[in-house]
């Protein structure tokens, strides 16, 4: 049965939630550089007593199941949750579900060794450390079967050599994840790539570079060298070549929370130039009762609601099978769509403000980068695109006639075969 109701109680957790972060978490984002910098006094001295806070509430790291301390919440659940957590680049760390720590908890959590967990899943759940996924690379972008990385087994121990880009947190992190080619004479070539965890500070890891965008405080990607990384053998998550397989765990959950801030990033745009338009008068009206005006606006209305429908019923059918494998047509389109939907909705913002709107006083151009990054981010969105079409596709036989079934004539003389036989 299909209900748009949400529970009394969880409503209540939600509320909560909006108030806190409209009310003092967002102000962080003024205050402070990078959320990962968590050794920073003054992360520490604003931070850390609005994560007591939320700890408090029991909402602390609420994407774990129970027995790692979290409420196991459900897909559905966790993407109305960041709906009011994306309006603060800090909602996600003082609620303690921030990426990339999100995801290589839960690979930790399925893969590692009871050692592991204690060393680096423990205080990675608590925020006391931050860590990084390192798996794209400068020649490869976003096809992953292009990585170049390899980590050789010699006696005991694995050796890893290779480049890494776009390490985020990479400066922070305590570990690392990374992912080599372990076996490239392997015929599947997704069987070709291990996943390692890696502390910092291991000897031949090297940043190279920290990058930025626009619109973000501090340089927080790495361009990453690893010349001759050695780690002992047991320190592979999962079994040798499944690298792929392990980090699927970490994708399909990822994208619908991203996409949820997204929907809140632009929701807070659109509230912003609904007060503009209301207070604003030019050609001898105020601005909201232009056409054009009113054209836009419904636009952006229209287009929310969309595409929040589509990232909750994709959560929700996350929920009902828990095969992330099955839902690649949804969470693909769920991907694509996050970009377009932050990208239209912040630069028609951006328009709206005029001059204002260009400035570094309004927050729109910093949206409408990042508009950019989430369409990069896990994969571009042409390659998402292309999954959702090859999805679409499946089982669609072609046609043998040179003229297809539907065409009227022939539909008419199937009409009149059916009833005629009634």
């Amino acid at each position: 049965m299909w209900s748009f109701d949400t529970e009394p109680a969880f409503q209540r957790e939600l509320d909560w939630v909006r108030d806190f972060i409209r009310g003092e978490v967002q102000f962080l984002d003024e205050l402070l550089g990078s959320a990962w910098n968590i050794h920073d006094e003054a992360f520490k001295k604003h931070v850390r007593p609005l994560q007591a806070k939320v700890k408090a509430r029991g909402l602390w790291a609420c994407h774990l199941g129970p027995e790692l301390g979290g409420k196991g919440y459900g897909q559905l659940k966790l993407a109305l949750l960041n709906e009011q957590l994306g309006r603060s680049r800090f909602g996600p760390i003082v609620f303690g579900i921030q990426a990339p720590d999100t995801g290589n908890s839960e690979i930790l959590a399925h893969f590692g060794t009871a050692e592991q967990k204690k060393t680096w899943l423990e205080p990675l759940l608590e925020n006391n450390i931050v860590s990084c996924f390192a798996m794209t690379e400068p020649q490869g972008g976003a096809d992953p079967l292009q990585i170049e990385t390899t980590a050789r087994l010699e006696d005991d121990e694995w050796v890893i050599n290779g480049e890494k880009w776009f390490a985020t947190s990479a400066k922070y992190a305590a570990f690392f994840l990374i992912m080599a080619v372990t076996d490239p004479e392997a015929t599947d070539p997704y069987k070709r790539q291990s996943i390692f965890v890696v502390p910092a500070g291991t000897a031949g890891i090297e940043i190279l570079r920290d990058y930025t965008y626009l619109g973000e405080k501090e340089a927080d990607h790495a361009h990453m060298r690893w010349t001759d990384v050695r780690i002992p053998r047991e320190s592979l998550l999962g079994e040798r070549g499944m690298g792929f397989a392990v980090a699927q765990v970490r994708l399909g959950g990822g994208r619908l929370h991203h996409a949820m801030r997204a929907l809140a990033e632009a929701t807070k745009c659109l509230e912003f130039t609904c007060q503009r338009v209301v207070s604003r008068t030019t050609k001898g009206q105020i601005l909201w009762k232009h056409q054009m005006v009113q054209d836009k606006l419904a636009d952006a209305w229209i287009q929310l609601r969309q595409f929040r429908l589509l990232v909750l019923e994709t959560a929700w059918l996350a929920d009902q099978n828990n095969d992330w494998h099955k839902l690649q047509q949804n969470v693909s389109a769920v991907k694509v769509m996050m970009s377009k939907v932050l990208h239209d909705i912040s630069s028609m913002a951006l328009h709206l403000h005029g001059s204002l709107g260009i400035t570094t006083q309004m927050p729109f151009a910093n949206h409408v980068m990042n508009s950019f990054m989430l369409g990069l981010a896990d994969g571009p969105t042409e390659v998402h695109k292309s999954v959702v079409v090859k999805n679409m596709l499946k089982g669609v036989e072609p046609s043998t006639d040179q003229f297809p079934e539907y065409m009227a004539d022939k539909s008419t003389a199937r009409a009149g075969e059916i009833f005629n036989q009634q």
